[in-house]
């Protein structure tokens, strides 16, 4: 067992900060608005996001296992459940005792690994929820400053198929969430397409 990995649950910290504000742009009437995760609305993104919070607090304590959804019926609930998740997941990875490897499907994985993969995925799918919403909430530079050395450690090829879509041209000199975002397979002007 050892501390947790440097300055990766600082990200994760972050990124559930950040994407706790995307939240509450939420209404019941938006859950069927498309997403940039092609072919996701709200509703589906937010019960995949209630499934990741799940795994990446599971992966604190060493194994990630493949679990149904469980999802509350109400949006009020729904949310309610996420920010619960997100403080269980963060209370867990503050942990000093965490382990040296998570098994994510028997696979042996670094912790410090899973814990930037986790704050990576909080962050683009909030961004995504909060493109969906109107809010067009941006990354805070800091964070994308952070993460983007990990998308790159992170995100290979095989993952753009299923994961990932393609990485997009940045502007030359753009701001690192900009160049996080293009990375990721998304255009920083999705919710200006999404109006018009």
């Amino acid at each position: 067992m050892s501390a947790p990995p440097d300055g990766a649950v600082e990200l994760v910290e972050r990124a559930l900060a950040y994407t706790r504000g995307a939240l509450h742009g939420v209404t019941p009437g938006l859950l069927g608005r498309p997403t940039p995760c092609a072919g996701w609305d709200l509703d589906r993104l937010l019960a995949h996001m209630d499934d990741a919070l799940d795994a990446f607090t599971e992966g604190a304590g060493g194994a990630v296992a493949p679990a149904g959804p469980d999802h509350a019926p109400s949006l009020p609930v729904r949310l309610g459940a996420l920010q619960t998740k997100a403080c269980a997941l963060l209370g867990a990875w503050t942990s000093s005792d965490l382990p040296d490897v998570v098994h994510v499907d028997e696979v042996p994985v670094p912790t410090a690994v899973v814990a930037s993969a986790a704050a990576l995925e909080i962050t683009l799918h909030g961004w995504d929820v909060a493109q969906a919403t109107g809010r067009a909430t941006p990354i805070p530079a800091g964070l994308a400053t952070g993460l983007l050395p990990l998308a790159h450690a992170l995100v290979v090829d095989d993952d753009r198929a299923e994961r990932f879509a393609g990485a997009l041209p940045a502007p030359p000199g753009a701001d690192p969430a900009t160049r996080l975002l293009a990375f990721a397979g998304r255009s920083p002007v999705w919710a200006r397409r999404l109006a018009s």
